[in-house]
């Protein structure tokens, strides 16, 4: 599915874009927000999510994917 500049994949109920090493989650359409968005639930410090060092971020387990806050959404990895 175009989406701006790139091609976004539909996966499930959301879509992913490919950007560098890991894939940015958007929702299934402009609409409707992405599986797991930031407005949803924060990642941070107490969240109740495991962490797991990854370079120069701490990524979040999270229904068995790793979530890197990255702007307005999460990476996921």
């Amino acid at each position: 599915m175009q989406h701006g500049d790139h091609v976004d994949y539909i996966h499930g109920d959301h879509r992913h874009a490919l950007h560098g090493d890991h894939y940015d989650e958007h929702g299934s359409d402009p609409d409707t927000p992405a599986e797991h968005t930031i407005a949803e639930h924060q990642h941070g410090p107490g969240c109740g999510h495991e962490t797991l060092e990854h370079g120069d971020h701490v990524d979040y387990l999270h229904n068995g994917h790793r979530h890197a806050l990255h702007g307005d959404h999460y990476d996921e990895h």
